[in-house]
């Protein structure tokens, strides 16, 4: 049976070795031709050995403000969203703790494995998770001006619809205490509320 297009392109991604400085394997989702476009940050140390994005703690908080949302298990959201990264290998831990940081050249290089992704799936909803993620496609802000809202913004030559949510991190309490707590709940609400998710067999 032929492949799909975004089969085809996640392929090719598992086969990139672009940036030296990073952890492979690449950390790909599943081919999903949705168009909603989830994008993490970068992979932590656990996903790339269990083999998929949001694997470990932050990935559990994630599936949980969904399936209060959108009344999904996490494998639903995981056949009805297509997750991408801002970078899609493990960056290494830093010397003082805690994952590294990509590097502005290791964002730009994955950045087009994104804009691909993109042409592809045409999306018409992206969910940036996390600051790094949201500064991808939204000028720099604090969370509390991003967050419980949608923007249009235009990415690789396509509009889109975007609504921010934080990172889902135990080490983060934003999204534990207010005004977090109430933004989130109105980001979520926007995601159960836009076109592209009602299409890909929410129920009502």
């Amino acid at each position: 049976m032929p492949q799909t297009p975004i089969q085809r392109h996640l392929a090719a991604l598992q086969g990139c070795i672009r940036c030296p400085a990073m952890h492979r394997p690449v950390v790909v989702g599943r081919p999903v031709p949705s168009r909603v476009i989830l994008v993490g940050q970068a992979p932590g140390d656990k996903e790339p050995k269990l083999g998929r994005p949001f694997a470990w703690t932050a990935g559990k908080t994630l599936f949980r403000w969904f399936s209060g949302a959108l009344g999904w298990s996490e494998d639903q959201t995981r056949d009805r969203f297509y997750f991408a990264a801002v970078c899609r290998c493990f960056p290494g831990k830093r010397p003082e703790g805690g994952d590294r940081v990509p590097s502005p050249e290791e964002i730009e290089s994955c950045s087009r494995w994104l804009e691909r992704e993109f042409e592809i799936l045409e999306p018409e909803l992206v969910i940036p998770v996390g600051k790094l993620a949201i500064g991808r496609f939204l000028p720099p802000a604090p969370l509390a001006e991003v967050i419980g809202r949608s923007f249009r913004i235009g990415f690789a030559g396509r509009q889109a619809d975007c609504i921010p949510l934080p990172h889902p991190s135990g080490a983060s309490p934003w999204h534990r205490m207010e005004p977090g707590k109430t933004l989130l709940k109105g980001a979520l609400g926007l995601i159960a509320a836009h076109s592209a998710v009602r299409g890909t067999g929410r129920t009502p």
